[in-house]
């Protein structure tokens, strides 16, 4: 178990929409809203991250002392391509995390490390790479209820320093992005977004895991699951008493939304 803090203290947990990973090189309203949450939470003592980037059959969590960078894309510029986040790992919370999650059986993974998911956030909102990084995979063989109930499980972690994040898009198709500069968003997308925001608000747990049965806004906007799933592992830890802030929204190249959010 990792040592307690000295006060206990209720981290919040964090949603991000990651979006295009030049956002880690560029200022934009998106990276500047990261920067913001980075300094507004307390510091933790560790961060676990659901990304998108990381799909597994079964689940797993990175378990090495110094993840490497991993720069999981093609066809974007060489500086992209040279960042690197340092932050150590931890193989402490990943045992943790292991014994919280049983009897579901987590494999400790010493092979993969921090994906554009998770360092395209971090280096703004935590540019020292100061805290330590370990990232939970996606079981892309599970259903939407399998993970909202991973997330239910991880909560404790909340009162033991470590900072809970998912980093994924809530609207997310490339196959029909506007690259036209300026593009606006399809009707769709935008629909899609503002009622998951509106379900948000009302702690409408059950319709977001459901999300699939919200017709064909539902089906353009998540054709596929892996960028929504991070979500639930969020909204798994939101108690009702808790504030959730949206720190930032936007709808980008026509399909990529971009809604980051912190409750707590």
């Amino acid at each position: 178990m990792l040592n307690m803090p000295d006060e206990k203290l209720r981290m919040p947990v964090v949603f991000f929409g990651h979006g295009n990973p030049m956002n880690a090189l560029l200022e934009t309203p998106y990276s500047a809203a990261w920067w913001e949450i980075g300094i507004s939470v307390p510091k933790p003592k560790a961060i676990l991250m659901v990304s998108a980037h990381w799909t597994t059959r079964g689940t797993a969590v990175t378990a090495m002392e110094s993840p490497r960078t991993i720069h999981d894309f093609g066809g974007f510029p060489q500086a992209l391509f040279e960042v690197q986040y340092p932050a150590p790992g931890s193989p402490a919370l990943a045992e943790r995390v292991r014994d919280l999650l049983a009897p579901v059986e987590v494999g400790l993974d010493d092979s993969w490390g921090l994906d554009h998911g998770t360092w395209s956030v971090l280096v703004h909102a935590f540019p020292k790479a100061d805290v330590p990084v370990v990232q939970l995979s996606i079981d892309a063989i599970q259903p939407p209820e399998f993970h909202y109930a991973l997330g239910k499980r991880l909560a404790p972690l909340r009162d033991e320093g470590v900072l809970i994040v998912g980093s994924g898009n809530v609207v997310h198709n490339l196959g029909i992005l506007n690259w036209a500069p300026g593009a606006a968003p399809f009707d769709w997308a935008v629909r899609f977004n503002d009622r998951v925001r509106d379900l948000l608000t009302q702690h409408d747990h059950a319709s977001l895991i459901a999300y699939s049965s919200m017709g064909q806004d539902a089906r353009l906007s998540v054709p596929t699951p892996e960028h929504y799933l991070p979500l639930l592992y969020i909204i798994a830890m939101h108690e009702k008493c808790e504030p959730i802030d949206f720190a930032v929204d936007g709808i980008e190249l026509g399909s990529a939304g971009m809604l980051s959010l912190v409750i707590g």
